[in-house]
């Protein structure tokens, strides 16, 4: 049986990807985990490549992909400074990733996003926002970028309007936007969760 995945926004991304020309080739930032997102895309004959930080949550990403007889290609690396050409893929994406950073190290980042796209490439990310039920909690460290703890660590979150995202994505094509508002229980908790989602185009070379 085929697993769902739970990140639901990348089934969105994969048909705008589908539907378009540009080669199959696809970098997840943030790769890691149990269960790797880039598994559904490799499903659909993408070549597949990815960095996280963790080098332990690599190992289980790619020991998924060889239980399923898929090369994911996932390796420590960080998004802020990819270890990619320029213009070497045709899409990209960071799901739920990027905002774990000082928001000059995201905006650092969606600039290598950009880079390593080729010119028609698209690409997915998405922010956390100040609807966002932890926005303020936690030592302020800037503009709405507190220290807090995810699984007892402590990690930085950036917290950003909603359309505060526009200006590092300017000069990109917006194609798709949404502003999510989310509540669910979690823990034993009803928390409220606050994200937006853009798919973008990299423009041709004129």
């Amino acid at each position: 049986m085929q697993e769902i995945f739970k990140q639901v926004p990348l089934y969105r991304f994969l048909a705008y990807c589908l539907d378009t020309n540009s080669p199959r080739r696809i970098l997840d930032c943030g790769a890691g985990g149990d269960m790797p997102p880039l598994s559904l895309f490799s499903a659909y004959s993408f070549t597949t490549y990815g960095v996280d930080a963790d080098p332990v949550q690599c190992e289980l990403a790619n020991d998924y992909g060889r239980r399923k007889g898929q090369t994911l290609n996932i390796r420590q690396g960080d998004m802020r400074q990819l270890d990619f050409p320029d213009q070497s893929m045709g899409f990209a994406y960071s799901y739920n990733s990027i905002f774990h950073m000082r928001k000059k190290e995201v905006q650092q980042s969606v600039e290598e996003l950009k880079r390593v796209l080729m010119p028609g490439g698209l690409m997915f990310v998405n922010f956390l926002t100040t609807n966002d039920f932890r926005c303020g909690q936690g030592p302020d460290v800037g503009n709405h970028e507190h220290e807090q703890f995810d699984d007892d660590l402590p990690v930085i979150h950036s917290y950003y309007e909603p359309g505060e995202p526009d200006a590092l994505l300017s000069d990109m094509e917006i194609l798709y936007k949404e502003d999510r508002v989310l509540e669910r229980i979690f823990e034993g908790e009803r928390i409220r969760q606050g994200f937006v989602d853009y798919i973008v185009r990299k423009k041709a070379i004129s």
